[in-house]
Protein backbone atom coordinates (compact mmCIF):
# COMPACT_ATOMS: atom_id res chain seq x y z
CA UNK A 1 0.00 0.00 0.00
CA UNK A 2 1.61 3.32 -0.98
CA UNK A 3 0.85 6.86 0.05
CA UNK A 4 1.21 9.27 -2.87
CA UNK A 5 0.92 13.00 -3.27
CA UNK A 6 0.59 15.29 -6.24
CA UNK A 7 3.79 16.24 -7.92
CA UNK A 8 5.27 19.60 -7.28
CA UNK A 9 6.43 21.57 -10.26
CA UNK A 10 9.03 23.58 -8.43
CA UNK A 11 11.71 23.08 -5.83
CA UNK A 12 11.32 26.53 -4.42
CA UNK A 13 11.53 26.12 -0.63
CA UNK A 14 8.30 28.03 -0.09
CA UNK A 15 6.34 25.69 -2.38
CA UNK A 16 8.19 22.41 -1.81
CA UNK A 17 5.86 19.61 -0.81
CA UNK A 18 6.85 16.44 0.96
CA UNK A 19 5.77 13.30 -0.86
CA UNK A 20 5.79 10.52 1.71
CA UNK A 21 5.65 6.98 0.37
CA UNK A 22 5.29 3.90 2.55
CA UNK A 23 6.42 0.61 0.94
CA UNK A 24 5.75 1.91 -2.60
CA UNK A 25 5.86 -0.35 -5.63
CA UNK A 26 8.49 0.01 -8.33
CA UNK A 27 6.43 2.36 -10.49
CA UNK A 28 5.85 4.79 -7.62
CA UNK A 29 9.53 4.74 -6.72
CA UNK A 30 10.52 5.46 -10.32
CA UNK A 31 7.92 8.21 -10.79
CA UNK A 32 8.57 10.13 -7.62
CA UNK A 33 12.35 9.96 -7.75
CA UNK A 34 12.40 11.24 -11.32
CA UNK A 35 9.87 14.02 -10.78
CA UNK A 36 11.06 17.45 -9.83
CA UNK A 37 10.59 17.67 -6.09
CA UNK A 38 11.62 15.69 -3.03
CA UNK A 39 10.26 12.36 -1.82
CA UNK A 40 10.50 10.41 1.40
CA UNK A 41 10.46 6.66 0.71
CA UNK A 42 9.85 4.66 3.89
CA UNK A 43 10.59 0.94 3.50
CA UNK A 44 9.41 -1.36 6.29
CA UNK A 45 10.95 -4.81 6.05
CA UNK A 46 11.79 -4.32 2.35
CA UNK A 47 12.33 -7.17 -0.06
CA UNK A 48 15.37 -7.54 -2.26
CA UNK A 49 13.45 -6.33 -5.34
CA UNK A 50 12.39 -3.11 -3.61
CA UNK A 51 15.94 -2.32 -2.56
CA UNK A 52 17.24 -3.03 -6.06
CA UNK A 53 14.58 -0.72 -7.52
CA UNK A 54 15.68 2.10 -5.25
CA UNK A 55 19.34 1.37 -6.03
CA UNK A 56 18.69 1.46 -9.77
CA UNK A 57 17.00 4.88 -9.77
CA UNK A 58 19.30 6.48 -7.18
CA UNK A 59 22.48 4.84 -8.56
CA UNK A 60 23.46 3.37 -5.20
CA UNK A 61 26.73 1.60 -4.60
CA UNK A 62 26.46 -2.21 -4.11
CA UNK A 63 27.91 -1.83 -0.60
CA UNK A 64 24.98 0.41 0.27
CA UNK A 65 22.51 -2.32 -0.66
CA UNK A 66 24.46 -4.85 1.40
CA UNK A 67 24.35 -2.50 4.39
CA UNK A 68 20.66 -1.82 3.88
CA UNK A 69 19.90 -5.53 4.19
CA UNK A 70 22.04 -6.00 7.29
CA UNK A 71 20.60 -5.00 10.65
CA UNK A 72 22.40 -5.14 13.97
CA UNK A 73 25.02 -2.57 12.98
CA UNK A 74 26.44 0.27 15.04
CA UNK A 75 25.66 3.96 14.36
CA UNK A 76 27.64 5.24 11.41
CA UNK A 77 27.68 7.70 8.53
CA UNK A 78 29.24 6.91 5.15
CA UNK A 79 29.87 9.35 2.31
CA UNK A 80 29.35 8.40 -1.31
CA UNK A 81 29.59 10.50 -4.44
CA UNK A 82 26.16 12.12 -4.28
CA UNK A 83 24.48 10.66 -1.21
CA UNK A 84 25.07 9.82 2.44
CA UNK A 85 24.25 6.55 4.20
CA UNK A 86 23.40 6.64 7.90
CA UNK A 87 22.60 4.09 10.57
CA UNK A 88 20.78 5.67 13.50
CA UNK A 89 18.89 4.30 16.48
CA UNK A 90 15.79 5.12 18.45
CA UNK A 91 13.86 3.17 21.05
CA UNK A 92 10.36 1.79 21.42
CA UNK A 93 8.66 3.69 24.28
CA UNK A 94 6.14 0.88 24.73
CA UNK A 95 8.77 -1.81 25.36
CA UNK A 96 8.92 -3.09 28.92
CA UNK A 97 12.10 -2.70 30.91
CA UNK A 98 14.57 -5.47 30.13
CA UNK A 99 13.04 -6.32 26.71
CA UNK A 100 14.49 -5.49 23.29
CA UNK A 101 14.47 -1.71 23.41
CA UNK A 102 16.48 -0.36 20.46
CA UNK A 103 14.99 0.33 17.04
CA UNK A 104 17.46 0.51 14.16
CA UNK A 105 16.80 2.80 11.19
CA UNK A 106 18.94 3.04 8.04
CA UNK A 107 18.80 6.24 5.97
CA UNK A 108 19.91 7.10 2.46
CA UNK A 109 19.95 10.87 1.98
CA UNK A 110 20.07 11.88 -1.68
CA UNK A 111 19.44 15.12 -3.51
CA UNK A 112 16.22 13.68 -4.96
CA UNK A 113 14.88 11.68 -2.03
CA UNK A 114 15.49 10.39 1.46
CA UNK A 115 15.00 6.65 2.03
CA UNK A 116 14.40 5.16 5.47
CA UNK A 117 14.74 1.40 5.99
CA UNK A 118 13.72 -0.47 9.13
CA UNK A 119 12.86 -4.14 9.78
CA UNK A 120 9.55 -3.60 11.59
CA UNK A 121 6.96 -0.95 12.26
CA UNK A 122 8.25 2.33 13.64
CA UNK A 123 5.44 4.38 15.16
CA UNK A 124 7.45 7.60 15.36
CA UNK A 125 8.08 7.49 11.60
CA UNK A 126 4.44 6.56 10.93
CA UNK A 127 3.27 9.64 12.82
CA UNK A 128 5.73 11.93 11.06
CA UNK A 129 4.81 10.51 7.66
CA UNK A 130 1.13 11.25 8.29
CA UNK A 131 1.99 14.72 9.54
CA UNK A 132 4.21 15.68 6.58
CA UNK A 133 2.43 13.92 3.73
CA UNK A 134 1.57 16.35 0.94
CA UNK A 135 2.42 19.31 3.17
CA UNK A 136 4.61 22.25 2.34
CA UNK A 137 8.03 22.00 3.92
CA UNK A 138 10.76 24.56 4.38
CA UNK A 139 13.44 22.57 2.58
CA UNK A 140 14.78 19.08 1.93
CA UNK A 141 17.19 19.53 4.82
CA UNK A 142 14.26 20.34 7.10
CA UNK A 143 12.51 17.06 6.19
CA UNK A 144 15.73 15.11 6.82
CA UNK A 145 16.06 16.85 10.17
CA UNK A 146 12.44 16.01 11.08
CA UNK A 147 13.03 12.32 10.32
CA UNK A 148 16.22 12.21 12.39
CA UNK A 149 14.57 14.16 15.18
CA UNK A 150 11.59 11.77 15.21
CA UNK A 151 13.96 8.82 15.68
CA UNK A 152 16.16 10.49 18.31
CA UNK A 153 13.25 11.97 20.29
CA UNK A 154 11.99 8.49 21.20
CA UNK A 155 14.70 8.32 23.88
CA UNK A 156 13.07 11.11 25.91
CA UNK A 157 9.88 9.34 27.12
CA UNK A 158 11.87 6.18 27.90
CA UNK A 159 14.34 8.15 30.02
CA UNK A 160 11.48 9.90 31.80
CA UNK A 161 10.02 6.50 32.61
CA UNK A 162 13.42 5.31 33.87
CA UNK A 163 13.62 8.37 36.14
CA UNK A 164 10.21 7.57 37.65
CA UNK A 165 11.13 3.91 38.09
CA UNK A 166 14.36 4.79 39.89
CA UNK A 167 12.49 7.06 42.32
CA UNK A 168 9.90 4.35 42.97
CA UNK A 169 12.64 1.74 43.50
CA UNK A 170 14.48 3.90 46.02
CA UNK A 171 11.29 4.48 48.01
CA UNK A 172 10.42 0.77 47.92
CA UNK A 173 13.93 -0.28 49.02
CA UNK A 174 13.79 2.06 52.01
CA UNK A 175 10.38 0.73 53.05
CA UNK A 176 10.98 -2.98 52.50
CA UNK A 177 13.51 -4.83 50.36
CA UNK A 178 12.76 -7.77 48.10
CA UNK A 179 14.56 -9.72 45.40
CA UNK A 180 12.22 -8.25 42.75
CA UNK A 181 13.73 -4.83 43.37
CA UNK A 182 17.22 -6.08 42.58
CA UNK A 183 15.92 -7.66 39.37
CA UNK A 184 14.29 -4.34 38.40
CA UNK A 185 17.58 -2.50 39.02
CA UNK A 186 19.47 -4.91 36.75
CA UNK A 187 16.80 -4.59 34.03
CA UNK A 188 17.06 -0.80 34.08
CA UNK A 189 20.85 -1.02 33.97
CA UNK A 190 20.64 -3.20 30.85
CA UNK A 191 18.34 -0.64 29.21
CA UNK A 192 20.71 2.22 30.01
CA UNK A 193 23.74 0.27 28.78
CA UNK A 194 21.93 -0.47 25.50
CA UNK A 195 21.01 3.18 25.04
CA UNK A 196 24.48 4.42 25.92
CA UNK A 197 25.99 2.00 23.41
CA UNK A 198 24.22 3.82 20.54
CA UNK A 199 23.68 7.35 21.86
CA UNK A 200 27.37 8.12 22.41
CA UNK A 201 28.44 7.13 18.84
CA UNK A 202 25.50 9.07 17.36
CA UNK A 203 26.45 12.14 19.41
CA UNK A 204 30.04 11.99 18.16
CA UNK A 205 28.86 11.25 14.62
CA UNK A 206 26.70 14.39 14.38
CA UNK A 207 29.38 16.47 16.04
CA UNK A 208 31.96 15.58 13.40
CA UNK A 209 29.87 14.85 10.32
CA UNK A 210 26.59 16.75 10.64
CA UNK A 211 27.64 19.37 8.09
CA UNK A 212 28.31 16.63 5.51
CA UNK A 213 24.57 16.06 5.22
CA UNK A 214 23.90 19.76 4.65
CA UNK A 215 26.56 19.86 1.91
CA UNK A 216 25.00 17.13 -0.25
CA UNK A 217 24.49 18.14 -3.90
CA UNK A 218 20.85 18.66 -4.80
CA UNK A 219 19.72 19.73 -1.34
CA UNK A 220 18.66 23.36 -0.92
CA UNK A 221 21.00 25.24 1.36
CA UNK A 222 19.22 25.79 4.66
CA UNK A 223 19.97 26.55 8.27
CA UNK A 224 22.70 24.24 9.64
CA UNK A 225 21.31 24.77 13.12
CA UNK A 226 18.95 21.85 12.45
CA UNK A 227 21.76 19.33 12.75
CA UNK A 228 23.36 21.24 15.60
CA UNK A 229 20.05 20.90 17.39
CA UNK A 230 20.23 17.14 16.88
CA UNK A 231 23.71 17.18 18.36
CA UNK A 232 22.47 19.17 21.37
CA UNK A 233 19.60 16.72 21.87
CA UNK A 234 22.00 13.78 21.81
CA UNK A 235 24.26 15.52 24.33
CA UNK A 236 21.30 15.93 26.72
CA UNK A 237 20.23 12.32 26.19
CA UNK A 238 23.79 11.08 26.75
CA UNK A 239 24.07 13.10 29.97
CA UNK A 240 20.72 11.75 31.20
CA UNK A 241 21.79 8.18 30.48
CA UNK A 242 25.02 8.68 32.43
CA UNK A 243 23.27 10.37 35.36
CA UNK A 244 20.62 7.64 35.57
CA UNK A 245 23.37 5.00 35.54
CA UNK A 246 24.89 6.76 38.53
CA UNK A 247 21.48 6.87 40.24
CA UNK A 248 21.03 3.15 39.62
CA UNK A 249 24.45 2.47 41.09
CA UNK A 250 23.32 4.44 44.14
CA UNK A 251 20.09 2.41 44.24
CA UNK A 252 22.15 -0.81 44.12
CA UNK A 253 24.30 0.44 47.00
CA UNK A 254 21.17 1.40 48.92
CA UNK A 255 19.71 -2.09 48.36
CA UNK A 256 22.90 -3.79 49.55
CA UNK A 257 23.08 -1.43 52.53
CA UNK A 258 19.50 -2.29 53.49
CA UNK A 259 20.29 -5.99 53.17
CA UNK A 260 23.34 -5.55 55.41
CA UNK A 261 21.28 -3.56 57.93
CA UNK A 262 18.62 -6.26 58.02
CA UNK A 263 21.23 -8.95 58.51
CA UNK A 264 22.83 -6.90 61.27
CA UNK A 265 19.46 -6.50 62.97
CA UNK A 266 18.85 -10.24 62.79
CA UNK A 267 22.32 -10.96 64.18
CA UNK A 268 21.65 -8.48 66.97
CA UNK A 269 18.39 -10.19 67.91
CA UNK A 270 20.03 -13.62 67.89
CA UNK A 271 22.87 -12.30 70.04
CA UNK A 272 20.39 -10.90 72.58
CA UNK A 273 18.58 -14.24 72.76
CA UNK A 274 21.86 -16.15 73.15
CA UNK A 275 23.03 -13.73 75.85
CA UNK A 276 19.76 -14.12 77.80
CA UNK A 277 20.08 -17.89 77.72
CA UNK A 278 23.69 -17.78 78.92
CA UNK A 279 22.84 -17.31 82.69
CA UNK A 280 19.81 -19.61 82.29
CA UNK A 281 22.08 -22.34 80.94
CA UNK A 282 24.54 -21.80 83.80
CA UNK A 283 21.85 -21.94 86.52
CA UNK A 284 20.10 -25.01 85.15
CA UNK A 285 23.44 -26.73 84.69
CA UNK A 286 24.63 -25.85 88.20
CA UNK A 287 21.50 -26.95 90.00
CA UNK A 288 21.22 -29.98 87.81
CA UNK A 289 24.38 -31.48 89.31
CA UNK A 290 23.65 -34.72 91.17
CA UNK A 291 25.60 -34.02 94.37
CA UNK A 292 24.23 -34.98 97.80
CA UNK A 293 24.97 -31.48 99.16
CA UNK A 294 22.55 -29.95 96.65
CA UNK A 295 19.89 -32.63 96.73
CA UNK A 296 19.76 -33.11 100.53
CA UNK A 297 20.59 -29.68 101.96
CA UNK A 298 19.46 -27.09 99.37
CA UNK A 299 16.92 -28.62 97.04
CA UNK A 300 14.79 -30.46 99.57
CA UNK A 301 11.57 -28.42 99.70
CA UNK A 302 9.05 -26.56 97.59
CA UNK A 303 10.43 -23.12 98.46
CA UNK A 304 13.88 -24.08 97.21
CA UNK A 305 12.36 -25.07 93.90
CA UNK A 306 10.47 -21.79 93.51
CA UNK A 307 13.24 -19.54 94.87
CA UNK A 308 16.40 -21.23 93.61
CA UNK A 309 14.96 -22.94 90.57
CA UNK A 310 12.38 -20.52 89.14
CA UNK A 311 13.24 -17.31 90.98
CA UNK A 312 16.88 -17.16 89.92
CA UNK A 313 15.92 -17.83 86.31
CA UNK A 314 13.33 -15.05 86.30
CA UNK A 315 15.71 -12.69 88.10
CA UNK A 316 18.51 -13.32 85.60
CA UNK A 317 16.19 -12.66 82.65
CA UNK A 318 14.96 -9.43 84.27
CA UNK A 319 18.49 -8.22 84.98
CA UNK A 320 19.61 -8.95 81.40
CA UNK A 321 16.54 -7.10 80.03
CA UNK A 322 17.28 -4.04 82.20
CA UNK A 323 20.90 -4.07 81.10
CA UNK A 324 20.00 -4.31 77.38
CA UNK A 325 17.48 -1.51 77.79
CA UNK A 326 20.05 0.80 79.38
CA UNK A 327 22.55 0.05 76.65
CA UNK A 328 19.94 0.87 74.01
CA UNK A 329 20.18 -2.55 72.42
CA UNK A 330 16.54 -3.43 73.00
Amino acid sequence: MSDTAPASGSRDRHRLRARCLHNPDGADISRHIREDGFAWIDLEGPKEAELQEVARHMKLHPLTIDDAKTFGQRPKIEDYEDYVYLVVFGVDPDTKSGDRLLREVHMIIHGQAVVTIHPSRNESLDELRSECHDRQIRSEQFLVYKILDAVVSTFVPVLERVDDQIDALEDAVIQRISSDQLQAIFSLKRDLVSMRRVVTPMRDMFQRRGDDIAALPGLDTDDKLYFRDLYDSLIRISELVDSYRDLLSGASDLYLSQVANNQGEINKQLTIIATIFLPLTFLTGFFGQNFSLLTTDFIDSAWSFWVLGIGLLVASVAMMAIWFRRKGWW
